[in-house]
């Protein structure tokens, strides 16, 4: 009795290195992010090398958020990865609205205290990007990459509260529960899942997280004084 051939398919998430807004304290979406800090130059070439080296699958398709932290270390990867990235908004992290720009410290003073991470429906300031509508964004575009890369392995370069958020919808977390996942610059996250040649990919399993043993010696962050 013959049995159908098993295909795997998987998603390999990067976030982005350390940037110039998270050295600064500062919100920073598309329009205003200035991208990497040198550290963060020096993590996402670490990864590149780390690539290069041929010890990581081989990848089958290349994808980032275009926010400049995440479209840079992508750029810096394309070597290695052997092409260059698909950029796609639906990627971005979260989206601050008028908040963007300004440091931590400007937003509690001029709009006072955000809303808490269970509050999935306040919209905390003209043009903010609720956490529901987020996650039904980031949601549907992980959904969307699934569907185009069946049986293949694809690589996101993007950020910490994508992965937050692809936690939730691979492994069927429910969107309100409260956890905590401290993701490391330009550190790997995996899911895979297997499936037959006939079938979607239903059944996700975590294969890694916050994989960044290429980073051994560096800093942990820029220090500021």
């Amino acid at each position: 009795m013959s049995t159908s051939p098993t295909l795997t398919t998987r998603v390999v998430l990067v976030r982005h290195g350390e940037s110039n807004a998270t050295v600064q304290r500062r919100l920073a979406g598309v329009k205003c992010c200035t991208g990497l800090s040198d550290l963060g130059v020096q993590q996402a070439e670490r990864l590149r090398d780390r690539y290069a080296l041929g010890n990581e699958a081989p990848i089958d398709a290349f994808w980032s958020s275009p926010v400049l932290r995440a479209r840079q270390t992508a750029e810096i990867m394309a070597k290695a990865i052997g092409m260059q990235p698909v950029l796609d908004p639906e990627f971005e992290e979260h989206r601050p609205g008028d908040a963007e720009g300004l440091t931590f410290d400007d937003v509690i003073a001029r709009f006072g205290e955000p809303p808490r991470a269970g509050s999935m429906h306040t919209r905390y300031v003209q043009g903010w990007e609720t956490s529901a509508e987020f996650h039904y964004r980031i949601s549907g575009a992980m959904h969307r990459l699934v569907e185009q890369h069946v049986g293949r392995t694809v690589l996101l370069a993007c950020h910490g509260g994508v992965i937050d958020v692809a936690f939730r919808s691979f492994l069927q977390l429910p969107a309100r529960g409260e956890f905590d996942l401290w993701t490391l610059n330009t550190s790997l996250t995996e899911f895979a899942a297997d499936h037959g040649p006939d079938e979607p990919p239903r059944r996700w399993r975590l294969a890694r997280y916050n994989d960044h043993a290429h980073l051994a010696g560096l800093p942990a962050e820029t220090r500021v004084d």
